[in-house]
């Protein structure tokens, strides 16, 4: 019985302590001498640090409206050191103010002006190294929960509060979660992933740059890396706080196997994107057509591809579409496109010229390939006004698009048959009128 209530009299002990030194950080201002000295040294300090803050952020703020082309990162940068002057210029002044009374007066006379400079100081460091971490609401638990913890490390009382925090803990058998350890797991975990990103995206920069792999292996490589170092970072920051997983074994196969219920097309689509990235069926950069849909393959995502049309439209096909339906692939073996156009001519227009004709034009425009693929021209049928022909041409840049180097070629046809007499007929019909005798007959 004795120890059940040790945790709870450990917890107001600590209480107990905070509050007495307190109170006597309290009595130590309100009486007159050099710590209520400090104390209003500070504020005077913090209210110019206000003005000059209010004063250099506009400064700021016209200065680099007058410059272009600055990346976004050093906009980003600019932004979080106007949110962050007021504490800059405090820091500044504090520790200028704390160094001179340091040679003129008592070191203990200037501790407190010390301390403020001092947090101030690591508060901007810690604002701008939790930049880092690109998820807003995990920064802002990253920033806080740094924060919180400097300022109580230099009051010295950090190991009262942690033995506070440790004993409001939710006890479970043999399992145990206090609230030091959550807030430890975030904070561990954030600052873990944090650098597993900036590790997973110098690993994808240096695979982007190898021209030995294929795209479609580049993208499984890097999503392989990111993978594996969000996983290890999780597991380690997790292990680090002192959590076992092995009680968690049981439910996780069981919330995994209701998963797999709820989520089968997810798991499709997942396994389908690992399947295209294998099989290099499809690739960033390819041009394909999906039914009414044709563009060129952008990005190829776990779930879905994007895929961009002409018209600048963005259609997010679902992987398990690219596996399982028919999909034409413009670019997949090489970059060779052939195209094919249908016009007619005139019976009485000789069809070997009207064939070096369209084979001279269509070799005349751009896009289309003169070698190794020249344009052919063929008959394909005698028609009821025209003689018909096909015109087949190649191109190496589907990208560029299709309906616009047909509409080339056409014009082109057009041109040179206007020039050497070649005309395109319409259909025409003859209209013969019976006279009476025919009728009777």
């Amino acid at each position: 019985m004795e120890d059940a209530t040790d945790p709870f009299a450990d917890f107001i002990t600590t209480l107990q302590g905070l509050w007495i030194n307190g109170l006597g950080f309290a009595e130590g201002v309100i009486q007159p001498g050099w710590r209520q000295n400090q104390v209003l040294i500070v504020l005077v300090l913090a209210v110019v640090a206000f003005f000059l803050h209010r004063w250099s952020g506009n400064a700021l703020q016209n200065w680099v409206r007058g410059r272009e082309g600055w990346q976004k990162w050093q906009l980003r940068l600019i932004v979080q050191l106007r949110r962050r002057l007021g504490l800059i210029w405090f820091s500044l002044m504090a520790f200028a103010v704390y160094w001179t009374m340091q040679n003129l007066t008592w070191p203990s006379r200037s501790y407190l002006i010390g301390l403020a400079a001092t947090l101030a100081g690591v508060w901007v460091g810690i604002a701008f190294a939790a930049q880092l971490v690109r998820n807003r609401p995990l920064r802002r638990v990253v920033t806080w929960a740094l924060w919180i913890y400097a300022t109580l490390y230099y009051l010295n009382v950090s190991d009262d509060v942690a033995a506070f925090l440790d004993n409001l803990a939710l006890e479970l058998g043999d399992f145990r979660l206090s609230m030091l350890t959550l807030i430890t797991a975030i904070v561990v975990i954030g600052v873990l992933i944090t650098m597993a990103r900036v590790a997973s995206q110098a690993t994808a920069s240096t695979i982007r740059r190898n021209e030995d792999i294929s795209p479609s292996m580049q993208v499984l490589a890097v999503k392989g890396v990111q993978l594996a170092m969000y996983g290890f970072a999780f597991y380690m920051g997790v292990k680090a706080v002192g959590i076992d997983l092995t009680g968690l074994a049981v439910l996780s196969g069981a919330i995994g196997v209701g998963l797999g219920f709820g989520l089968q097309k997810v798991v499709s689509n997942l396994v389908s994107g690992v399947i295209i990235l294998l099989d290099k069926s499809i690739k960033p950069g390819d041009v394909i057509s999906l039914g009414e849909t044709f563009g060129w393959i952008q990005t190829l995502g776990a779930r879905y591809a994007s895929v961009v049309t002409r018209d600048g439209k963005e259609y997010l096909i679902p992987n398990e579409d690219l596996i399982t339906g028919q999909v034409v692939n413009w670019s997949h073996s090489n970059d060779f496109v052939r195209l094919d156009i249908y016009f007619g001519t005139a019976y009485a227009d000789d069809p070997h010229m009207v064939r070096k004709l369209a084979i001279a034009a269509a070799a005349g425009v751009d896009r289309v390939l003169e070698h190794p693929k020249l344009p052919v021209c063929h008959i394909v049928g005698f028609g009821d006004s025209s003689v018909d022909y096909i015109l087949r041409f190649w191109i190496r840049d589907p990208t560029g698009g299709l309906t616009n180097i047909r509409g080339n070629v056409y014009l082109a046809l057009w041109d040179a048959f206007q020039e050497n007499g070649i005309s395109i007929p319409f259909p025409q019909r003859e209209v013969r009128m019976l006279g009476d005798g025919a009728l009777s007959d």
